[in-house]
């Protein structure tokens, strides 16, 4: 979402390089050194993004989505800039056992799947403050990115034109990817900010869809940040020197314990950026489904208004850092051939009860070490992970017995 004058001032458009997000300012990036903090934290941002202390933690003020409208309104936003971006992580072929009726939630079907139903939602309600109808959209923990790069869901970088093609374009990837790991939030974030710099600091909004939280190998020391999450945690708080706010959707079975601190408790951020919505909680209820829809928009969208207000005060609108990550995505790993294929999305419909094409002989949860520990309900993982699980990672059961296994 940007205020309309910086959008008309400066629109989105495809330079000589290519991408639409690039941007000829070039400039020395700044190198920042941090002490180490504990469990949370980054160096403080630059002196003149302080927080002021009202921005420390952005109230949730509203009761109905015509509040917000109205808020967002006042604040001056009449356009949105949104970015999204989809976790392809290989969690997703387990985590919808109790949500999704054991099938993975990017299961391609009839019904939609979780990642579809968001993506429907919010772009129902953010339709009305778009003005280009433009909307960048990549995919990350897949094969090709792991938790180092992201994909573009156009082989030569273009956006999405409307919420219908994200959909679509969504559709005919899905079934095309090898679904990796690890997860890391921070190469998606990065993303946004080289997008929200090439637009000479318009507003954007990042929504992020995942299954779960951020990486955290057994052998991470109690106290202690796995990489994945130091560099997601770096990548929030170095966000909030931009003029940009993330909504972090979790889907599936969770858990979301990361989430929820990434949202409460990071420190040393020029404001409170991020607002984390658990959906699965939201459209579990024995509700009406238009209620149930729109308390997770109104969840989604209550701190945007407040978040943007922070923005303007703490001069962040318009302005360019000098020092954005200045991320490429890559081309989705299926390549380009789908441009010119049937885009029926019978065509790329998976089959439901196909076995899931991750390495079972790996650990599921740190995506690397040979699976040696049994638990009682049958399922694996490897002694650095399972030593510490009180619940089975892949069906959620309480682990009663751990068997260590030799070959």
């Amino acid at each position: 979402m940007g205020g309309k004058n910086s959008r008309e001032s400066s629109p989105r458009i495809r330079t000589d390089s290519g991408h639409p997000w690039s941007t000829s300012v070039t400039s020395t990036p700044r190198h920042h050194h941090h002490a180490r903090p504990a469990p949370f934290g980054y160096g403080p941002p630059p002196a003149q993004r302080r927080l002021d202390r009202k921005y420390s933690t952005i109230a949730d003020d509203y009761e109905t989505l015509e509040q917000v409208t109205s808020a967002l309104a006042q604040a001056g936003l009449e356009s949105s800039n949104l970015i999204v971006g989809i976790d392809f992580t290989k969690s997703n072929e387990w985590t919808g056992t109790k949500s999704f009726n054991r099938r993975s939630l990017h299961n391609i079907g009839v019904v939609q799947n979780p990642y579809e139903q968001a993506i429907s939602i919010i772009g129902k309600t953010l339709s009305a403050f778009d003005e280009d109808n433009l909307i960048p959209c990549f995919g990350f923990g897949d094969a090709s990115t792991h938790d180092q790069s992201v994909f573009s869901f156009y082989p030569d970088s273009s956006f999405c034109e409307g919420f219908e093609d994200v959909l679509k374009r969504y559709r005919e990837i899905a079934p095309q990817l090898r679904l990796s790991g690890p997860t890391s939030f921070a190469p998606i974030i990065e993303m946004a900010m080289t997008i929200v710099e090439a637009s000479g600091g318009q507003y954007h909004v990042l929504l992020i869809i995942a299954d779960g939280q951020v990486t955290r190998s057994g052998d991470t020391e109690f106290g202690q940040l796995s990489s994945q999450e130091r560099k997601t945690i770096d990548a929030i708080v170095k966000a909030s020197t931009y003029p940009l706010s993330i909504i972090l959707v979790g889907v599936g079975d969770g858990p979301w314990d990361m989430m929820k601190e990434f949202d409460d408790n990071i420190p040393s951020r020029a404001f409170d950026n991020l607002q984390f919505v658990n959906f699965t909680n939201i459209m579990s209820k024995n509700v009406d489904p238009m209620k149930k829809q729109t308390e997770f928009a109104l969840t989604a969208l209550m701190e945007i208004p407040s978040q943007y207000k922070a923005t303007l005060e703490l001069n962040l609108l318009g302005a360019r850092t000098g020092y954005s990550p200045n991320t490429v995505p890559l081309p989705p790993p299926c390549g380009g051939n789908l441009q010119f294929r049937n885009r029926s999305a019978r065509q790329y419909r998976v089959n439901e009860t196909a076995p899931p094409s991750y390495d079972n002989r790996v650990c599921p949860v740190c995506l690397s070490n040979p699976k040696d520990m049994a638990f009682g309900c049958g399922h694996q993982t490897c002694c650095n992970c399972g030593i510490d699980l009180q619940l089975c990672p892949i069906c959620r059961d309480v682990i009663n017995t751990k068997i260590r296994l030799y070959q």
